[in-house]
Parts: structure tokens; sequence; C-alpha cells
């Protein structure tokens, strides 16, 4: 089972056309899936759109009754996909966005790298698809590495900063054991997909980076990055994220 998981808050123009986009790919390539989409309280149209889907795709939504942030989704749409799944060796859990950014066409290229042993598959940005970035998400790209490269690194990972990931949900178990009732993640933004990324290594045997261009023309909305109070919180994540993250050394070393 590929558990799809999609942090959601007011994407009302595109999560519809996205879940389409996903059932087109598994007509092709054939895997059984589920979605789940943790709905953060949108106001604007999202759960109206989500409805009629429900109807006809293996859709889950999970809302939230008041806005608990980007963290906290991805922390609930995870332990969902660990509490779900029967078999945790054979089963994955994807985190995408839902505007468009990250491709549903792109995603058997991180199953093949899971069906092939990996436990995280990474999906990269190209130096030269930043380009194509809104202003302010160009602008924090070139900062986050400076503020997290003192303290910060995920051996073979050139990108930590991207959503769009796979993860074998024996990981994640491991996860959710280590951290009980606390959080899996904590830190806010870009910072939660690099915390993450962190711990996840850290209980994985075997780590896969992938190169994918996302696609910033198809959002129909504009970037909530803000730059320099991103940066800043990245900065702090940084500074803390040794004390946060356990030091439990990897089993495996990453590839490419």
């Amino acid at each position: 089972m590929l558990h799809i998981c999609i942090p959601v808050y007011n994407e009302a123009p595109t999560v519809g056309v996205l879940l389409w986009r996903i059932r087109s790919v598994f007509q092709e390539f054939s895997r059984e899936y589920q979605v789940t989409v943790y709905d953060d309280a949108s106001t604007d149209a999202t759960a109206e759109t989500l409805a009629p889907y429900a109807r006809v795709l293996p859709l889950t939504v999970l809302r939230g009754e008041r806005r608990v942030g980007y963290a906290s989704a991805l922390d609930a749409l995870l332990r969902n996909a660990a509490r779900k799944t029967r078999y945790p060796r054979r089963d994955a859990a994807v985190v995408m966005q839902a505007d468009f950014t990250d491709q549903p066409e792109h995603l058997p290229e991180l199953v093949k790298r899971f069906e092939g042993g990996a436990d995280v598959v990474v999906a990269e940005q190209a130096r030269e698809h930043g380009r194509t970035a809104p202003p302010p998400v160009r602008q924090l790209r070139r900062v986050a590495p400076w503020v997290l490269r003192p303290f910060v690194s995920v051996p073979g990972v050139r990108d930590p900063l991207g959503a769009f990931r796979l993860y074998r949900v024996s990981v994640l178990r491991d996860l959710v054991k280590e951290a009980g009732d606390a959080p899996l993640v904590s830190a806010d933004g870009w910072g939660a997909n690099v915390e993450l990324l962190l711990r996840a290594s850290r209980a994985a045997r075997r780590v896969e980076t992938v190169e994918l261009a996302p696609r910033y023309d198809l959002r129909a909305r504009e970037s909530r990055v803000r730059p320099w109070n991103d940066a800043l919180g990245l900065y702090r994540f940084g500074r803390t994220a040794r004390s946060r993250v356990p030091a439990a050394p990897l089993t495996a070393g990453a590839q490419t």
C-alpha cells in the first residue's frame, strides 16, 4: 500500500485536479494506494472541493477544527499512515504538496527506488530548476544552505528542504515509537522537512535521492514563503537540531 499524504490549507483551486491526476497516474502505474488529505481548517472552499472526490477515490480527509500549521498536519498524516498499515516493511508513505509544485507524474520514480530497497527517497530540486521559482522561494533557497550547513547535514543528500519524499512505513513506526506523545517534528515551515529527514535518515538503512523538477508555473496562488522570517526560523532550528534529533548513526550510507 502506498499512502499519499497531502497537507492542505486553502488549496481549493488545485487540490481536486491534483487528486484526479494522482488517479490517472495509478491507472497506468498499477499499485494499491490510499490518499489522505489533512485539511488544516481551510477557510476557502477546500472542504467542498474534496467532498465529491471522497466518493470516487480511495480518499480519507482529516480535518482540524482550528489551524495547527504545517508541522502538526504532517505529524497527523504520518501517524495515520503508520497506524493504518498492515505491512510496515512493504508499505510506504509519500508526502507531497497540494499546489502543483510536486508532480503526481513523478510518483513512479519514488516508488521504483523504494521497491529497489530504499527506506527513504528524497526528491531533490536541480539547481537550474530553481530559476523558475517565485522570487521568495529563490531567495530562501539561496540563504538556507548558509544558515543550515554549520548545523545540519544528511550524508548523500544535497537538498534537504523539499517536502516531496517517500518513507517506508516501518521507519515511520520507529519514529512514532521513539517520539511517544511528543510531535514527530516541531520545527516550522521548511524546517519541518529538514527535521523529519534528519530523524528518518537515522532510522533508515538506506536513503536515496532522485532529481525531480518541481513546477511553480501551475500554482493558483502566491508563494507563502517569507524569505527572511523563514531563514531566521531555519537558523534557529539548525542551532537546536542536534538536541532535537537523536544521534543514532545511519547503518547504511545515502545513495544517489
